[in-house]
């Protein structure tokens, strides 16, 4: 049985399986395809608010029917994409029936649900890979497709200077700049994740005002984290920064209304 505990500020960034992971990353359905495909044996997400349909943990109990043992933190007592803080200052917000059988509870500690979490069942399955995961649709009036996204980790060269909506939080992965986008889109779309502990959720935005690209978050109680197609169709815009508003996005304004607009 595995007793290595591994940081992931990402899910995204796994390499290995059969390890206990801690994980900055939201835990909607995407980061737990991810998390099943590397087979780990448990994890802990961040809760991101829980927002619409409680989508920020619906891979916490979507991983419960493979048998894995995984929890989120609440995203009031750590920092969204950073594990070494959910380890030192997280707190359990939610935990599935097989983390709970273990002893994991909420408003434990992270730091102390990892002693229980040593002793969880090797998962007996997989979940579906999420293939669809990037897409591209069209809105009256713009003359270039909106490139949607479920994960920012998708982004590639191809949308320089396109309008980008992810499902991703807002948040800078690892608090690291270099990681607040991998293209210099036009404009940028996240999930505020219930903006969480340090305001976490949105600091992506001012670092992309630095280098000129319009970035927005929604807000997570009108969209469902992990879900592009969701931002675009009901997503409420909760924070601009100084690009964004500068060509007309305004919070508690409707993301698809404005979006018509450029």
């Amino acid at each position: 049985m595995s007793n290595k505990v591994i940081l992931l500020n990402s899910i995204t960034d796994a390499s290995s399986s059969d390890d206990i992971v801690i994980t900055g990353s939201h835990g909607g359905l995407y980061p737990a395809a991810i998390a099943s495909n590397w087979q780990m044996r448990a994890v802990v997400f961040n809760d991101a608010g829980l927002g619409l349909e409680n989508a920020g943990v619906a891979g916490v109990m979507a991983l419960e029917k493979i048998g894995m043992a995984v929890a989120a933190s609440d995203s009031q007592s750590c920092c969204i994409g950073s594990a070494t803080d959910t380890l030192e200052r997280g707190v359990i917000k939610i935990a599935n029936s097989i983390a709970l059988d273990l002893g994991v509870s909420p408003g434990m500690p992270v730091a102390d649900s990892l002693k229980h979490l040593m002793n969880a069942p090797k998962p007996y399955g997989k979940l579906p890979i999420i293939h669809e995961a990037r897409k591209q649709t069209t809105l009256p009036g713009l003359d270039s497709p909106i490139r949607l996204l479920d994960s920012a980790s998708l982004i590639c060269s191809e949308d320089e200077g396109e309008i980008v909506i992810t499902g991703s939080h807002g948040g800078l992965v690892g608090g690291d700049p270099l990681r607040a986008l991998k293209a210099r889109a036009k404009v940028a779309v996240f999930n505020d994740a219930g903006v969480g502990i340090d305001q976490a959720g949105i600091t992506r935005l001012p670092i992309l005002n630095e280098t000129g690209i319009a970035a927005v978050t929604v807000d997570c109680q009108s969209a469902r984290i992990g879900d592009a197609g969701s931002a675009l169709e009901t997503g409420l815009i909760s924070h601009t920064n100084k690009i964004a508003e500068n060509i007309g996005a305004r919070k508690n304004a409707n993301l698809k209304s404005w979006l018509k607009t450029l």
